[in-house]
């Protein structure tokens, strides 16, 4: 395999650090929605009850995700003035609008700063992983992408001890206050990291609007149909990876609190909960470079599939509704859910 310059390895840290940043600012507010729409309900005129914090819970969220949706508006920018510029003002981006979250008086106020962050976190996902596709050697991009993957969650069990340690002491708005942390990281990016030369070559392409055609051929007559396809394996990727996770600590809350365990000490176990999930996905992260060697790439997506539609369904559809056992054997079935 070709050795990694310094370049390569200093874009490749920044990028990770990007994304565990982002995993930590994401999930803050999968941690703190019970507690804050307890608050922040009953200030914007609704009642605080477990329906309302059901469905406005799952609203935020949905305009979170939509947020990260309109990442495709960072790449135009990321092929004009750089992916390292466009990493550094992406991490700005999402670590004012999270910091801010820490202030707000309504439930709508929430809701827009959500969206707006989650606009910076899905820009900053993109140039990073952009960065090390375009700068890596075609050999090593597959475990990259493992390693890379790795960052994220490495991100959420810092958000849960975050929560542990800071969350249960100073409650939710302290939570948002840590996601303002991410813009420390601007001076890694600034003073080590150069463009990948691969943006280098293209910026010419840039400036005359040459760079639409590449584009444009995803949806040739030759490509249209697997472009389209692996679009539709992406949806459902990232529909399980949020529907298996992202309530995990509201569900974790629900069973403590049914279990007379309120308070700090539910939001402990929550947290405790994320960790657990975090730790299995950051095995299976670093497990998928291997199984891909082995099984190739669609046995052991395949085999990832098959583990993640399992699990959700034994976790949500069946161990959430045992009754008073259903706190320990969640917890069991968390780190298979997470891997």
């Amino acid at each position: 395999m070709s050795p990694l310059t310094r370049n390569q390895i200093r874009g490749f840290w920044a990028s990770w650090g990007g994304w565990t940043l982002d995993g930590m600012d994401s999930f803050i507010y999968a941690l703190v929605l019970v507690p804050s729409l307890r608050d922040l309900l009953p200030r914007s005129g609704i009642a605080a009850t477990k329906g309302n914090v059901g469905y406005y819970g799952g609203l935020l969220f949905a305009l979170f995700l939509f947020g990260w949706g309109l990442a495709f508006l960072w790449g135009p920018v990321g092929d004009k003035f750089g992916r390292v510029r466009t990493l550094m003002l992406t991490i700005v981006w999402y670590s004012v609008f999270t910091f801010l979250s820490a202030l707000v008086t309504s439930v709508w106020q929430l809701a827009v700063l959500r969206l707006l962050a989650g606009i910076g976190i899905g820009g900053e996902w993109a140039m990073g992983g952009t960065f090390v596709a375009e700068e890596w050697p075609e050999e090593r991009r597959r475990a990259g992408a493992g390693y890379m993957h790795t960052g994220y969650y490495v991100g959420v069990f810092l958000a849960a001890l975050a929560n542990f340690t800071i969350g249960s002491r100073f409650g939710w708005r302290a939570m948002y206050a840590v996601g303002g942390l991410p813009a420390l990281l601007l001076a890694w990016v600034r003073h080590g990291v150069v463009e990948p030369a691969c943006w280098r070559q293209k910026e010419g392409m840039v400036r005359s609007w040459q760079i639409w055609q590449p584009f444009a051929t995803l949806f040739s007559s030759t490509l249209r149909r697997r472009t389209i396809l692996n679009s539709l394996y992406m949806l459902t990727s990232v529909s399980g990876l949020w529907a298996g996770t992202v309530y995990v600590p509201a569900a974790v809350t629900t069973l403590a609190e049914a279990a007379s365990r309120v308070g700090p000490q539910a939001e402990r176990l929550a947290s405790r909960a994320t960790m657990l999930v975090a730790f299995g996905t950051i095995l299976g992260c670093l497990a998928m470079p291997w199984l891909a060697e082995k099984l190739g790439r669609r046995g052991a997506l395949g085999l990832f599939f098959s583990l993640m539609m399992t699990f959700i369904a034994l976790t949500f559809g069946k161990v959430f509704y045992l009754g008073a056992g259903a706190l320990t054997w969640f917890f069991v079935c968390l780190f298979f859910l997470g891997f």
